[in-house]
């Protein structure tokens, strides 16, 4: 497992390095987000521990940037800022976990753990279903030949719908498997990135929502 930690307190950055790497994982440094971004750039990493309050390139910029490109790595959001309203906000930005200080080490450790274990997540080589194609390994999607961009959070959800192979899948299974079990319900995140994910995909629609139950292709 590899893991970039990102944090301007350099004290602080240090520290979760060393802890981490007693744990037997990874682990490189950025201190502020313009230097995250260029690392990002040349490693794959599995987790990005990310602060938001960052110098050169705001943590938000950060994260979006992450979230929009085609890499299985996940963001894990590390702050200060606890308020619900922050953490919804940082999740709709695309970030896959969040965890506000002061924390305990165990759970950062077993949060990481657990965002690497998502994102080395196999599948099947291709899948295709209503002229619609995703490839996991290259992280590319086209509709009848023609490609679409989506950020890592629309690419995930397309792929859990396609896998099901039009079978329905729970608003539950889908927050738990794209987000995570501390997805807030009634944050909206999901039907934000549902929103957006049809709009790409075009006409005719062809994703349809089942009140009360889910989601299917």
């Amino acid at each position: 497992m590899r893991v970039l930690v990102v944090e301007d307190e350099e004290e602080l950055a240090d520290a979760i390095a060393r802890g981490l790497r007693l744990h037997a994982i990874a682990v490189d440094v950025a201190y502020d987000g313009r230097e995250a971004l260029a690392m990002a750039a040349c490693a794959p990493y599995d987790v990005v521990v990310l602060d938001r309050d960052l110098p050169e390139v705001h943590g938000d910029d950060v994260c979006r940037e992450l979230a929009a490109g085609r890499t299985p790595g996940r963001v894990l959001m590390l702050t200060a800022a606890g308020r619900v309203l922050d953490r919804v906000g940082g999740l709709s930005l695309g970030a896959d976990d969040y965890l506000v200080k002061p924390f305990t080490f165990a759970e950062l450790v077993a949060r990481v753990r657990a965002l690497a274990r998502r994102s080395r997540r196999a599948g099947p080589a291709t899948v295709e279903r209503a002229g619609i194609r995703l490839d996991p390994g290259r992280r590319t999607v086209t509709r009848d030949g023609r490609e679409i961009t989506l950020n890592r959070k629309e690419f995930d959800v397309l792929h859990e719908l396609l896998v099901a192979g039009g079978g329905l899948v729970s608003t539950a299974e889908l927050r738990r498997r794209v987000w995570d079990e501390y997805a807030d319900a009634a944050s909206g995140v999901l039907r934000v990135t549902l929103t957006s994910l049809r709009r790409k995909l075009g006409a005719p629609p062809t994703i349809e929502n089942v009140p009360g139950r889910g989601y299917r292709l």
